[in-house]
Parts: structure tokens; sequence; C-alpha cells
């Protein structure tokens, strides 16, 4: 195991100087926040890869292979079809936007008066998305070093804190691309042929597995409609991808880097099924799906291969933290705090902008570090995360880009109605229960619809600025650098 360990060691430090080599570069907000809105098509489409596939993508997804077979490739291929619609129909209108979060959308697009409510649900959504990827360390740090859990929580915590921190977006852009790279020799190179030869090959597993197992439906569609409406949706919606889809340097860097991105996920989504299915084989006895990941890394793996594979799933389970971490600091500081204080005035000495984003991701990961701490259930929490997600947020942010008569009053009475009833029905009915993220979707439908009609149509003048911007006119002249090849 020693050579295991010198390759984890290797790539946790290396993260690390990552972080570090960042700081130089984020001397803006728009540096610290969306590395400076200047990503080329290379560093985009592999950074968007890395957010949106994390430790519940690699670990879960491997597990829903073990459980079900092929079919178990559904939860991973909805969040790739997410991301390929953000990317073809939305992408390049929210890049020209030149704002920093949702919630400054929602505050242009209607008038104002949406962002605090919408900020709070967003804060709630990425810190648990936080909290779930911070959480899967335990299970890949007891793999390595049969270590704590609380132990291993922090460790992994605290290394996401610090390269966060210090370079903002700029070195969570910069880890990202090593840890998308580390992905994709880990698991797609290495860990998929190896357990396919292990488990005898595809006619072995056929012979060995119930026809369920590669029946593309098997897991129910019931189920899939759910993953299509949490994840698929979800994707459109998120202030972590949307934080990301403001880092490319123009439209096309948005529209096409993306897809590029949602391709590698669905390729990525049936690689997890297949791992999963080959370990059902191999060891069909398991006591949980979820540790099916571990053991067969554990397990079949030799030396060297074995630290390599380990050290992705690390990258999986730390780009999503990381980006779910700067999104909770983002909407923290940009919309609650600088809400709740006034906001900047105009007549204010300006304040150290990095400074101030700094010290919120590191309030934010200290918060993150103890939720993760005090929480066991991973599924409970990200699906309580995705629940309010698409059932507060959903429909006031697409109502905006897709119905001009869509109002303030119609978005405010959205996202409330649409929150409370979906926390009021996962109390009810339970958190994995599929009714609340339905019936609080149609709810917050009805009430948008409703409402908008009712009240008095935006103004024009609102109406007008937000098509200026939407064409990539009337951006605020902020300290957006020129753009450059990455």
């Amino acid at each position: 195991m020693a050579v295991d360990y010198t390759v984890i060691v290797v790539y946790l430090v290396g993260m690390l100087a990552m972080g570090w080599w960042g700081m130089r570069r984020a001397r803006s907000k728009s540096e610290f926040l969306v590395a400076g809105r200047r990503l080329g098509p290379a560093m985009y489409s592999g950074t968007m890869a890395a957010i949106v596939l994390g430790g519940a993508s690699t670990i879960g997804g491997v597990g829903l292979g073990y459980q079900y077979g092929l079919s178990g490739a559904w939860m991973v291929f909805t969040i790739g079809l997410g991301l390929l619609a953000l990317s073809v129909f939305f992408s390049a209108r929210i890049a020209r936007l030149k704002v920093y979060t949702v919630s400054e959308m929602l505050d242009l697009r209607y008038g104002g008066r949406a962002g605090m409510i919408s900020g709070l649900v967003m804060w709630a959504y990425t810190l648990m998305l936080a909290v779930t990827s911070t959480i899967a360390y335990a299970t890949i740090f007891d793999v390595l070093f049969d270590m704590n859990r609380t132990v291993a929580i922090v460790l992994g915590g605290t290394i996401v804190v610090a390269y966060s921190t210090l370079g903002g977006m700029w070195s969570i852009t910069l880890t990202d691309m090593v840890q998308f790279v580390v992905k994709t020799i880990g698991v797609l190179l290495l860990l998929l042929p190896i357990a396919v030869v292990k488990a005898g090959g595809f006619g072995e597993m056929k012979a060995q597995l119930p026809t369920s197992y590669f029946d593309p439906l098997g897991i129910g569609g019931e189920t899939i409609f759910t993953y299509v409406l949490i994840y698929t949706f979800g994707m459109l919606i998120g202030q972590d991808i949307w934080q990301r889809v403001f880092t490319a340097r123009g439209d096309r860097t948005a529209k096409w880097g993306g897809t590029v991105a949602g391709t590698y996920c669905l390729v990525y989504a049936l690689a997890g099924a297949v791992i999963g299915t080959a370990a059902k084989v191999m060891y069909p006895k398991l006591g949980s799906p979820d540790d099916a990941f571990a053991t067969i890394v554990k397990d079949e793996l030799p030396i060297g291969i074995r630290g390599l594979v380990l050290a992705a799933a690390l990258a999986a389970v730390m780009s999503t933290s990381s980006g779910a971490l700067i999104a909770c600091a983002t909407v923290a500081n940009n919309d609650i705090w600088s809400r709740l204080r006034g906001v900047v005035r105009r007549n204010e000495v300006a304040h150290d902008e990095v400074k101030g984003n700094r010290v919120f991701i590191l309030i934010m990961g200290v918060a993150v570090i103890g939720t993760a701490i005090a929480l066991n259930n991973v599924v409970e929490a990200l699906t309580v995360a995705y629940n309010l997600l698409v059932g507060g947020l959903l429909v006031p942010i697409l109502g905006g880009l897709l119905w001009k008569r869509g109002t303030v009053q119609g978005a405010l009475a959205s996202v409330a109605v649409g929150g409370l009833a979906v926390i009021g029905l996962m109390a009810s009915y339970g958190i994995l229960a599929n009714e609340p993220v339905y019936y609080g979707l149609l709810a917050s439908l009805a009430v948008y619809v409703v409402v908008s009609l009712v009240t008095k149509p935006t103004d024009e003048a609102v109406l007008a600025t937000w098509r200026e911007r939407l064409a990539g006119r009337g951006a605020p002249a902020a300290d957006e650098p020129a753009a450059v090849g990455v």
C-alpha cells in the first residue's frame, strides 16, 4: 500500500499547490468568483464535467449499477442530459448577463426584490450539496487509511477549504482540470476495463445475472421520471452550475464547451453502471450497494493503479465539494449578507471584495465540515437539497427566461409556496418520497402563473434593460479583464 499512499499524498499536495498558484491570479472580484470570465473551450469543458460528476456520480453511480444493472446509469445520465439542455438552450444567454449569482439574474429580470428569498433557497441548496460531497471523504479515507469518520471529513474538507479560500475560482478551475484528467484515467481507462475483465467479460456477466440487469428501464419508469425532474432540471438552475457558465469567455465556449462536458457525462454514466454490474458478479452479497466501488478497488486492482483510482474518487468528490463551496459562499455574501447590511453605498470607499469573499468561503467551509460531521445519510441530504432547488426556484427562473408576462410578485409567491410545499410534503411523505418534488413543483407553477396574470406586468423599462443584457449589451463596467486564450 506504500505506493498507493504515495500517489494519494502527491495528489493532495498538488491540490494545495494549485490553490497557492491560483491565489496569485485572483486579484479582483471577477477573477476570484468567475475566473475573470475568460476560460477557453478546453478548460471550460473539463471544469464543467468535473463539477457535475462528484462522489454521488462516481461511488453512487457504481452502487446503482450494482443494485440495478445497466439501468443504474439513469441518475448520472439525467445529469448529463440537464447539462446538454443548459448548454444548448440557455448557457449563451446566461453568460451574456454578466452577473455573479442566480438571484442577481432574478433581480435583473423582475426589477429587484426577488433576490433575498431566492438567495436563501439557493444558499440552502449549495450548503447541502457541499455537505454531501464532504461526507463522502469518510468512505474514501476509510478504504485508504482505515481512518475515523470525523477525522476523514476534517482532513478532506480542510484541503478543499484551503485551496478554495486561497485562489477562489482560479484555484478551483486549475484543480478541477487535474481532477478531470485523473477521473478520466482512473475510472474510464483503468477501472472500467479491469472490472469487466475480472468479471469474466460481458458474456459471463449476462450468464451470471438476471435479465433485468440488462434492461435499460429496469430501474423503473417512475424513478427515471423523478431523476429527470430533480437532476435534469436541477442542472438548469443551480448556482454551482451557473457560476461555471459565468467563467466562459464567450457564447460559443459556453454552448459548445458545455455540450462536450454533457456528452462526457453520458459516457461516465454508462461506465459507472457497467462497473457496478461487474462488481455484482464478483461480490453478489455486499452489505450495501455503495460498498461496490471501494470493494472492487481494494480487492481487484494492482498496487499503484489502486492509488490512482482512489485518487480519481477523491477528485470526483473534491471537484463537486469545491464548486458547491464557492457557490454557497458567493450566495451568502452577494445575495444575503450584502442585502442585510444595505449593500455598498455609492459614496462608500471601495473595500477589498476579494478578501471579503475569502472570509465567506472560510466561514462556509467550517459550517460545511461541521454539518457533515453531524449528518450520516448522504442520499437524504442530497434529496433535500435538490427538492428545495427544483421545487422553489425552477419555475421563477425558467419563467423569467421564457415568459415575458411573469412578474416579481409571481416569482416571490412561486419561490415561497414551492419551497414551503416541498418542506411540508417531505415531512409528511418522507424525505426520499417522490411526491414532494412532484406536488411542490406543480404548486410553484400554478402560483407563478396565477399571481403573474393578476398583478401588474413588469415595467417596460425593466424588460428593456433585461433584453439589453441578454443581448450582451449594457453590462456594468466592472473589473472584467480582456479575454485571453486559456
